[in-house]
C-alpha cells in the first residue's frame, strides 16, 4: 500500500499543547486522538482488493467511503466492516466547516520497521486511518499529507441486505460477509444445512472470510452471524439448494 506522504508540521511540544485539551474534550463524548492519511486517487483503484477481503468496493456497496486501519485498530481483521466517523482537529490543513466524514474499515494499513526505531504512523500501538483520498479531501487540503483527527465508532447504515458471497468447491466453502449494518464487523459466523441435524462453527480466514470444511454443495444453507456488539443474527435459509460457487445471495433481519 502505498502511503501519502508525512509532513511534519508543528513541534511537538506544541501539539501537546493544543491536541490534550481536544483530546480531554473529545473524551468524554467517545471521540479518540488518531492521525489519518490517503493512499491512491481520486477514482480509488488502489482501494480496491483490500485485506479484509471485500473485492470490488463499488460493485459491494462500499464505493471509496472507506479506511485502511493501523495494527492497533485492524484486530488481524476482526474490525472489517466497521464504521468510524472522523473529524480532521487541530491543524491549518483542516477544511473549515467541513464536519465528519463516515467510513467503513475495509483494508489494513501494515506497520514498517524498515529503517528501525523509526516512528512509522501504522505502526503498533498507534491509531492510524489511511484513508481513500476521496474522504481525506472532504475533511482536509490534500498537500498535508498527514493531520490530526479525532473518531469514534459509529453504528453502519448499509442499504439492502446482509450478503454471503459463496467460493470454494465441494470440500471446503468460503464465504464472505459484506454489506452487515449497525456494528459492522462479524465476530462468530455458524452454519446449518437443511440435511444437517445442528450448527457448525466456521473458522475466520482473514477479515470477513469464514470457512467451513464440511460438504454442503445440494443443501439449503442457514447462518447465525454474531457482531461485535453481541447480537446474534439468524439467517434461515439465505441460499438455496441450487446455490452455486461464485454466487452471493441477500437476505435481510432486523438489527
Amino acid at each position: 500500500m502505498v502511503m501519502a506522504r508525512s509532513h511534519c508540521l508543528f513541534p511537538l511540544a506544541f501539539l501537546m499543547v493544543i491536541f490534550v485539551p481536544a483530546l480531554a474534550h473529545g473524551r468524554r463524548r467517545g471521540w479518540h486522538l488518531a492521525h489519518a492519511t490517503f493512499y491512491g486517487d481520486m477514482q480509488g483503484g488502489d482501494t480496491m482488493q483490500g485485506a479484509c477481503g471485500y473485492g470490488d468496493l463499488y460493485q459491494q456497496g462500499y464505493g471509496l467511503e472507506t479506511t485502511a486501519l493501523s495494527t492497533a485498530l485492524f484486530n488481524n481483521g476482526q474490525t472489517c466492516g466497521a464504521c468510524f466517523e472522523i473529524i480532521c482537529v487541530n491543524s491549518q490543513w483542516c477544511i473549515p466547516n467541513a464536519g465528519p466524514i463516515k467510513v467503513t474499515a475495509t483494508n489494513f494499513c501494515p506497520p514498517n520497521y524498515n529503517p528501525p526505531n523509526f516512528d512509522h504512523w501504522c505502526n503498533p500501538p498507534q491509531e492510524h486511518f489511511d484513508l481513500s483520498m476521496k474522504m481525506f479531501t472532504k475533511i482536509a487540503i490534500y498537500k498535508a499529507g498527514i493531520i490530526p483527527v479525532m473518531y469514534r465508532r459509529v453504528p453502519c447504515n448499509k442499504s439492502g441486505g446482509v450478503k454471503f458471497e459463496m467460493k470454494g468447491n465441494p470440500y471446503w466453502l468460503l464465504v464472505l460477509l459484506y454489506n452487515v449494518g449497525n456494528a459492522g464487523d462479524v465476530t462468530q459466523v455458524s452454519i446449518k444445512g437443511s440435511s444437517n441435524t445442528g450448527w457448525q462453527s466456521m473458522s475466520r480466514v482473514w477479515g470477513q472470510n469464514w470457512v467451513t470444511g464440511s460438504n454442503l454443495v445440494g443443501q439449503a444453507l442457514s447462518f447465525q452471524v454474531t457482531t461485535s456488539d453481541g447480537k446474534m443474527l439468524k439467517f434461515d435459509n439465505v441460499a438455496p439448494s441450487n446455490w452455486q460457487f461464485g454466487q452471493s445471495y441477500e437476505t435481510y433481519q432486523n438489527f
